[in-house]
């Protein structure tokens, strides 16, 4: 896999690092991702963020595409916890960023994982859940959601199977 090009904001020797990907349909460069990076750089935290293939791809030739398959986006994350270091690492994302996140969490053994807006479900489609593995997830996680979010309700979570390391922010 090429080496994906990381953008870095916050002190170099931040005492935390917290690396975020973007969600399905725009890039590293949102305005949310670029609010939560400015507020988490006051707080003396170093951000880094990176795009995924797809979205890099998008970028060079102005074409609209959909995500690459969920094997692209999971060695994707690895490559960039893999250069980064996964010691003292928080990992996460906007919707599919940090879903994706989420399915390496454990296995690349790192700090920390924030879930900004979690896709439980595909809006309109909350029977096709995208909880098996949370069930089990033992990084300490952080979900900020949305009390009105499409991709899972205050009321659909709570009847989804979640490990005692999950945190839920309404």
């Amino acid at each position: 896999m090429p080496s994906t090009r990381l953008h870095f904001d916050g002190p170099p020797r931040a005492s935390r690092t917290i690396v975020l990907a973007h969600g399905a349909g725009r890039g590293l460069d949102t305005p949310a991702l670029e609010a939560i990076t400015v507020g988490l750089v006051a707080r003396d935290i170093r951000v880094v963020r990176f795009e995924f293939p797809y979205m890099v791809r998008r970028r060079e030739d102005g074409t609209r595409r959909p995500p690459d398959r969920q094997p692209v986006l999971l060695e994707t994350w690895r490559a960039v916890i893999d250069e980064l270091g996964s010691d003292g690492l928080v990992i996460g994302g906007k919707s599919m960023g940090g879903r994706m996140a989420s399915l390496v969490a454990d296995e690349c053994e790192v700090a920390g994982l924030v879930c900004l807006g979690y896709p439980f479900h595909p809006p309109a489609n909350p029977e096709k859940t995208r909880t098996e593995h949370l069930a089990g997830l033992v990084t300490p996680t952080l979900v900020v959601q949305g009390e009105r979010d499409r991709f899972g309700t205050p009321g659909e979570v709570a009847g989804y199977e979640l490990s005692g390391s999950i945190r839920i922010h309404w």
